[in-house]
């Protein structure tokens, strides 16, 4: 988990002294005023910019607790409770189907999904509220679209990062297609402390490529 640091404050933690900050991606809209003139189609796609700043946040493991606040609870995390009201599911079913995939509800244990390039078969745990099934299926459906299944030995080399991508994908396209994830991402893109900034550029262009490849796809199915 990880906060910006007034927020951890917030939460009753402090973070520690010298403690050196993470670089990650945020994500934020900003609406324009109406331009005099304009017709409705250009009125329509100047009405909102959407960006992704970069932010400085802590890990939960840089804090400290406040004495005499409140605790958080062990599990930080909260599972998204609504619905599916943008299709992200049948759009997302849709498109992994012509590439020969499907798309199965089970009972998983503690995970909420995972995707089995061997059978081409994404599986969402069969307890998971619509909202956060959807919200997962696109996480599953961004590895597939990163190719981070092609490799499994590449996949458990790198998990971390691989993991970190998939998730950003997922809340910027919860972001582009209008349904809040942020009780359940923490409000941010998780991004890397140590990579060399390159690397860091090269990976979340790929990762903001497929995020907006994905949203076309919800939109279009939608």
């Amino acid at each position: 988990m990880v906060a910006g640091f007034r927020q951890w404050q917030a939460k009753g933690r402090q973070v520690r002294r010298g403690e050196k900050s993470i670089k990650i991606f945020g994500y934020h809209e900003k609406k324009n005023e109406p331009v005099e003139g304009a017709d409705e189609a250009a009125q329509e796609a100047k009405r909102v910019i959407r960006y992704f700043p970069t932010l400085s946040v802590f890990d939960i493991a840089q804090t400290d607790p406040i004495e005499g606040a409140e605790p958080l609870p062990e599990n930080p995390t909260h599972q998204l409770t609504g619905d599916d009201d943008h299709g992200v599911i049948p759009s997302l079913t849709a498109h992994l189907a012509t590439h020969g995939w499907t798309v199965h509800r089970a009972a998983i244990g503690n995970a909420s999904g995972y995707t089995d390039p061997k059978s081409r078969r994404v599986t969402l745990a069969e307890n998971l509220a619509i909202e956060q099934a959807a919200k997962t299926l696109i996480h599953e459906t961004a590895h597939i679209e990163l190719r981070h299944i092609d490799d499994v030995d590449e996949y458990r080399a790198h998990r971390g990062q691989m993991e970190v991508e998939a998730e950003s994908v997922a809340y910027i396209v919860s972001g582009l297609t209008g349904f809040d994830t942020s009780a359940y991402s923490v409000g941010y893109i998780t991004g890397w402390a140590d990579e060399d900034v390159t690397v860091i550029r090269d990976t979340a262009a790929l990762v903001l490529k497929v995020a907006h490849t994905l949203a076309e796809i919800i939109e279009l199915h939608g």
